[in-house]
Order: C-alpha cells, then structure tokens, then sequence
C-alpha cells in the first residue's frame, strides 16, 4: 500500500474544496494504491457536546467519535468520484488495487480490536496511523486545512513559521495543540512510520508528496531506531 490518507474534518467546512480535493483523489487513485481515512468532523464535534452535557465514560465517548468518523466517510464517498467505502482492511487492499479510492469506516475493526486507552487525546490522526501499520503503507498523508505543523498556531500568529520537517521527539514536546492529536507521537515513537501534514486546499500538493516531490509540506520524521 502507498499509503493512508487522513481527510481531516476541518475540510468539511469547505465544500467546494473537498469536492476539488475529492476529484482529484480519483485521479490519483489510478496510479497509486491508497486508503483514506475520514476525520470525524462535525459529527465528532457533536459527541464532544454530548460528553460534556452527559459526562459520558471515555469508552462510550471514544466509541461515539470513532463511529463519526464512519459517518464521515460514507459523506466522502459521495464527494469522492468512483469512490468504494469498506469496513474491512482486505476489501480496501482490492479496492485500491483495482484503481478505485478506497474509503475506510473504521469502527467494526476498532469496536472489535481497539489498541487505544480511550481518550479525546487520541483522534482519527493516531487511528490512520494505526491503519497504516495494518495495511503496511509506505506513509500516512494528514490532509489538513493548514500548511502543516507551524511553530505557532498560523490562524492567531501572523509571525508562525511552517516547519518543513520535525522528529517525534519534537513533535512529542509541543505543549499546545498541533494540527495532529496528541497521542500521534507516541504512537510514532512505538512504530517507524513516515508522515506528512499537507494543505487539502492545494491538491496538488497531495499529488506531489505521494509522487516523492518537493512539496510546501511538514514531514514528521520516523524514529531511526526502529
């Protein structure tokens, strides 16, 4: 497998950006073999209003958000041309051989086998990874609504500088939110795997890290010693 890609919800919010990102998602499914992996979106944020309210226990809160990201993903198929959506790690592996975009609802595998202690430190970022160690992909693409992983949050920081590259280690002593969760680093430094945050607004780029172009993009680099 190329690799797993990550659509964050944060897309959602801008349809016609997920609908040009999606088109070209078909297009490259036809010469690299890949999953895609939905966020949770506004479905997630929906259980996150409901913990609070309920103070639910973290299994049912856990369970809820990794079903949005199901939810998620049947909304993507429609947005995603030619695209199939799976509950199972065979059926993508086919999918994505057969030059389709696979689409991944993830909580049958994850209801029945869930290696994560349920927390809201863990996200759909941590549970791509997860896939892509399963499905034994080359990389995981964080598709995002930023350039990558900045010094500082670019939205509230004009003077935010774009790390073009960073190690777990690095990303493991960012004491505010990132664009990926917070458990992700640990999970890196358990399992070599090469990440990449890029911009779903520029499609393009997406294309060009999978191609192993230059590419405006932040590289989280694998731990060497595994």
């Amino acid at each position: 497998m190329d690799a797993v890609i990550k659509i964050g919800g944060s897309l959602l919010e801008k349809p016609q950006v997920l609908k040009t990102l999606g088109i070209e998602l078909s297009v490259l499914a036809k010469k690299h073999r890949f999953v895609v992996v939905p966020g949770g979106g506004k479905f997630a944020d929906a259980v996150r209003i409901m913990d609070a309210q309920f103070q639910m226990p973290a299994v049912i809160s856990h369970r809820m958000a990794i079903l949005a990201m199901d939810q998620c993903g049947l909304l993507l198929s429609h947005v995603i041309p030619e695209s199939k959506t799976s509950c199972s790690l065979k059926a993508v592996n086919e999918i994505a051989s057969g030059g389709h975009t696979a689409i991944l609802l993830p909580s049958k595998i994850l209801f029945e086998s869930d290696p994560f202690k349920p927390s809201w430190d863990v996200t759909s970022d941590s549970i791509a990874a997860y896939i892509a160690v399963k499905v034994k992909a080359d990389m995981v693409i964080f598709v995002t609504d930023v350039d990558g992983v900045f010094t500082s949050d670019p939205k509230t920081d004009s003077s935010a500088r774009l790390l073009s590259s960073l190690s777990v280690e690095s990303l493991s002593r960012f004491a505010r939110r990132t664009s990926v969760d917070k458990f992700l680093p640990i999970f890196l430094a358990e399992n070599s795997l090469d990440c990449y945050v890029v911009n779903g607004e520029f499609p393009e780029r997406l294309a060009a890290v999978l191609f192993g172009q230059s590419v405006i993009a932040t590289r989280i680099l694998p731990e060497t010693n595994h």
